[in-house]
């Protein structure tokens, strides 16, 4: 079964651009030095841009392709970000589907965050992509390890109960979309590299009306409400009903609505210590 491919929103995937940048933050910190001079970087997925560019605050020379199959999220990154960095380097962007995207030349890093849950069978991808690294590169990414979490429950929930099961069936995330740190570890190790993988539970305290809907209306709801796009009374109707259920999975306190969100973190480094 394919998942449908969903038009994305820049606008609305920023509103919480703070609490989705410390994930990639913390994953940036664990990178080790690079090998090349200047060095040559890929960020797969990189959506609007607004944590690509960090990559030329910890490496000013290097030169930065961040790639993306969303029109809509190159063309915000593009307008935002890409061109000549402070540092010497450059910053661009350009389309690729990280379902089937082979790295066209050598990386000294290659990153991708919050991006391999969209791509089934992943794993598979990962001997091409750190085939693809120069000695001592590095290959680092980060996924949210939160699909039990209630956001996500009620939504497949919803999504497939008799009122939308015939309309949404595409929209329900695959089997497989994010592994377990073992996993991974297993299999970055096995091919050859020295790997550091961990997870953290981040607790998001989000403030607004309804703001763990308004979260995922910029990530894990694209694809319903891509599925609905045509027809807004049964895009609202959705809307609604997953709206009560969340505000009961996530009430509302004094201080704001606390979101836990756990996610899983790995960084591999080819023929080197980790």
């Amino acid at each position: 079964m394919a998942l449908t491919t969903p038009v994305w929103d820049p606008g609305q995937y920023l509103r919480h651009a703070g609490h989705r940048a410390r994930p990639f933050v913390d994953l940036l910190a664990r990178v080790p030095d690079l090998p090349g001079s200047p060095p040559r970087i890929a960020d797969l997925g990189c959506g609007p841009g607004n944590v690509t560019v960090l990559l030329a605050d910890r490496w000013p020379t290097a030169r930065i392709t961040g790639y993306d199959n969303s029109a809509e999220m190159l063309d915000a990154a593009t307008v935002a970000h890409a061109g000549p960095t402070p540092g010497g380097g450059r910053l661009d962007f350009a389309a690729a589907d990280a379902r089937t995207w082979t790295p066209p030349e050598p990386y000294d890093l290659l990153l991708s965050n919050a991006t391999l849950q969209w791509v089934p069978g992943h794993l598979h991808a990962f001997p091409r992509w750190i085939g693809a690294l120069a000695a001592g590169g590095t290959f680092a990414f980060q996924v949210p390890g939160n699909f039990d979490a209630p956001s996500h429950r009620l939504m497949r929930e919803l999504a497939g109960s008799p009122r939308w099961r015939s309309r949404l069936t595409d929209t329900l995330r695959h089997d497989d979309a994010v592994h377990s740190p073992a996993v991974y570890l297993e299999a970055l190790t096995g091919l050859g590299c020295a790997a550091d993988v961990w997870e953290t539970t981040y607790l998001h305290l989000l403030t607004g009306e309804d703001p763990v809907l308004d979260w995922v209306k910029g990530t894990g709801l694209r694809p319903v409400l891509t599925a609905l796009g045509d027809d807004p009374g049964a895009r609202d109707a959705f809307v609604d009903e997953y709206r009560a259920a969340l505000r009961e999975a996530y009430p509302a306190t004094a201080h704001g609505t606390v979101f836990p969100f756990r996610r899983v973190f790995a960084v591999a480094r080819k023929g080197g210590e980790a």
